[in-house]
């Protein structure tokens, strides 16, 4: 149910990274790692199950919005479904 801004003492602003700006051009990274990233976290960050999944929803619209900017690969773990980084062009 939508909530009244009212209600709230402060409203942020969204701050949109430039996918540059927060990853390595050298390395891939799962969709959490970018989720860390994002939040201005190590990739390796410990999170409660609920952080981190509201982390990759905010992950991935910005991965999608971007996705002119990034490459994927296919890993060869099973329990990692893709890798994600710059795109070197």
């Amino acid at each position: 149910m939508p909530v009244e801004k009212r209600e709230f003492d402060e409203i942020l602003s969204f701050e949109l990274h430039e996918p540059a700006d927060i990853l390595d051009p050298e390395k891939l990274y799962t969709i959490p790692e970018i989720a860390r990233l994002l939040q201005g976290l190590p990739v390796d960050a410990e999170l409660s199950e609920f952080n981190e999944s509201v982390f990759v929803d905010w992950a991935i619209p910005w991965m999608i919005f971007n996705q002119d900017s990034l490459v994927f690969a296919e890993p060869d773990a099973e329990d990692v479904v893709g890798l994600y980084g710059l795109d070197d062009e």
